[in-house]
């Protein structure tokens, strides 16, 4: 029994009439009806009642056509997750994250992704949370990495909560410890201290300066405008303190002082992002699929 064969007589079985069974599956009348009378040899029943152009399914058709129709899908569904597969031996991934989560979040789920797909090319955009869903709506991202809740809420975009991350402020080991020494600094003790801020449209410069506003006071810059490595390396540099995620905190190295926020804190939810109207590719949904199960 020939996959072709099946494919042929369920045309037939579907249509009631040879000629439009092989025009369905662009093959000649005379060799479609040739297949037929094989299957039914090898059968050893009939298949079809031919009557005066009349087309009907014998019982041995009736009983034999949901098991064909089965197989044949079956059939296209093996070919589908094949070529799915296949398409994970090449490709590209284009993730935009902000640039505290490329530090903190991304570099071990970036590795286990590229050991079990090394042909998949990974581009990575960093920027805010405004820039990357601009950038996804234009569907010049397949996913994203943001900040919730999003600066601007879109319908045409569907997100996933990640994780909800403390922040924590960092200082220089050899400056006064914020907070007068104590453990843990409240928000209020930011006040009078000189904060190494990040740029405009950085999620964590508008997210720190409105907790300091929510307390009654406008934060002191020492310095401004910088990315995460250049203002946790002005912290080190003695020029101030920041407010940053604790995963980053944590993986900067030597040279920090961190110091949690009393409760109850300051906190950031980050979340994946992605097209609503269209799936990510495959690729794309894999490596959701890790990040999700980190």
């Amino acid at each position: 029994m020939q996959f072709q064969q099946l494919q042929y007589f369920v045309a037939v079985a579907e249509t009631r009439h040879f000629t439009r069974a092989a025009e369905l599956v662009h093959v000649a009348q005379p060799s479609l009806s040739q297949q037929i009378k094989a299957l039914e040899r090898e059968l050893g029943a009939d298949l079809f009642l031919r009557a005066r152009g009349n087309i009907t399914l014998t019982d041995a058709g009736e009983a034999l056509l949901p098991l064909a129709r089965r197989i044949l899908a079956d059939t296209e569904t093996a070919r589908y997750e094949v070529q799915e597969l296949v398409q994970l031996r090449s490709g590209r991934v284009r993730l935009g994250a902000t640039p505290s989560v490329c530090t903190g979040l991304l570099p071990d789920v970036l590795r286990a992704f590229h050991d079990r797909y090394p042909g998949i090319r990974l581009l990575i955009e960093e920027g805010g949370s405004h820039d990357l869903v601009r950038e996804l709506a234009r569907g010049a991202l397949d996913l994203a990495l943001v900040v919730l809740p999003l600066p601007t809420p879109s319908p045409a975009l569907t997100t996933v909560e990640l994780l909800r991350e403390d922040l924590v402020v960092v200082s220089s080991p050899e400056a006064s410890k914020p907070g007068d020494g104590r453990r843990t600094v409240r928000v209020a003790d930011l006040e009078g201290e000189r904060l190494v801020m990040f740029r405009h449209g950085y999620d964590l410069r508008e997210l720190t300066v409105a907790a300091c506003r929510a307390e009654g006071f406008e934060p002191d810059f020492a310095v401004e405008g910088g990315e995460m490595d250049a203002v946790l390396g002005f912290v080190r540099a003695g020029l101030g303190v920041a407010v940053v995620p604790r995963m980053v905190a944590a993986r900067s190295g030597r040279g920090l002082r961190v110091t949690p926020l009393a409760r109850p804190g300051l906190h950031r939810t980050i979340a994946l992002a992605h097209r609503s109207d269209v799936a990510p590719p495959r690729a794309a949904r894999e490596l959701q699929r890790m990040l999700l199960e980190r």
